[in-house]
């Protein structure tokens, strides 16, 4: 029985207590890396950090602070920087358990978020999940990504460093927005893929369906499943810090909110359309190799139809009786053969009238 890797991964945590402190993703050898960028309308600084310790003292600054943590395998290290920050010691289990569904949970002085970020792999040719997990309290944001393999906020940065449109001229929950509004922009990078790849798919279904096409059918639906569990929460989240009363959430950036929500919206349209063309396409395929073993069943039925008569003829004429009168007729073989001929022609004119090739 096979075993998904989602399932595996919650495997490993079941009997342990709440608050467990556990790593549910597969092995990393790397350390972790902390990228600390603080900022106001005039001022902008930004650090790679080594300890958590350094973090501290931008807690207590007027700037907005953005803490980028990649890699979530560490317990010591996020426990630390929950007590610092005060955030719950569920919080941290959840960030280090990457099996979790997208979420916005209330805590009063903060709000936390669990969202997918997907990447798509070359050379594996498949969509790849990654859980990014945010942390949005009054003057500062905690971003967590699982590897740094991709990163969907480098045009965040850019903006900040820059000090292009509103950015720096907003606050903390502004910045959660923008990286929401990335996440949800590279959603539709992957979904234009995985359209390009459905329409070469449904072209070769046509023409030539076979083995590997189905094979690469079901390798697009089970990329599709990776978008429709990354995406179809991800409205329900949304939604949530739209109606969400709570002063983390300033009434300037609800618009901005809405139309992240649009976005969303906009892609599960996608994901639906994408859902129905590929069952199509199954259907497509289904009915191509029933089609196709029709037609094959077709021939070999008109030709052993053809065929019956002739092999009845041999047939008896090879039973060998010594007294049949025609095995010594001087004219018996020619004339066998001709009949049969006859007989094979008028099969071959009578299929042929009824249009059954």
């Amino acid at each position: 029985m096979h075993i998904s890797r989602t399932t595996k991964r919650r495997v490993k945590k079941i009997g342990l207590p709440a608050e467990t402190l556990l790593y549910t993703g597969e092995r990393i050898k790397d350390g972790i890396s902390i990228k600390l960028t603080a900022y106001d309308e005039h001022n902008f600084e930004e650090h790679t950090l080594k300890r958590v310790d350094e973090c501290l003292p931008y807690k207590l600054k007027p700037t907005i602070t953005w803490i980028n943590i990649n890699g979530v395998h560490d317990p010591v290290m996020l426990e630390k920087l929950g007590e610092s920050f005060g955030i719950h010691r569920l919080v941290i289990e959840d960030l280090m358990s990457i099996v979790q569904r997208p979420k916005c949970e209330d805590f009063g002085d903060y709000l936390f978020v669990v969202l997918k970020m997907l990447s798509y792999d070359e050379k594996e040719n498949k969509i790849v999940p990654e859980q990014i997990s945010l942390i949005l309290g009054e003057k500062f944001l905690l971003s967590f990504q699982e590897d740094v393999k991709q990163d969907v906020f480098h045009l965040i940065r850019s903006h900040l460093r820059s000090g292009k449109g509103k950015i720096r001229k907003m606050g903390a929950d502004y910045l959660a927005y923008a990286l929401l509004d990335a996440l949800v922009d590279n959603y539709f990078i992957i979904l234009e893929k995985l359209g390009d790849q459905i329409d070469l798919l449904e072209e070769e279904l046509m023409t030539r369906p076979g083995k590997t096409a189905m094979g690469q059918l079901y390798q697009l639906k089970r990329e599709h499943l990776f978008l429709h569990k990354a995406v179809w929460p991800l409205r329900e989240v949304i939604s949530s810090l739209v109606r969400r009363e709570s002063p983390l959430i300033h009434e300037s950036t609800t618009p901005y909110l809405r139309d992240v929500y649009d976005h969303v919206a906009q892609a599960i349209d996608s994901v639906e359309i994408y859902r129905d063309m590929l069952t199509t396409m199954l259907d497509l395929y289904l009915s191509s190799v029933s089609n196709r073993t029709n037609e094959i069943m077709k021939v070999l039925t008109i030709i052993a139809t053809i065929f019956m008569p002739l092999t009845f003829l041999a047939g008896v004429y090879g039973m060998n009786f010594r007294h049949m009168p025609e095995l010594e007729w001087e004219y018996g073989y020619p004339l066998i053969w001709t009949v049969m001929i006859a007989l094979g022609v008028t099969m071959g004119v009578y299929v042929r009238k009824k249009k059954w090739i």
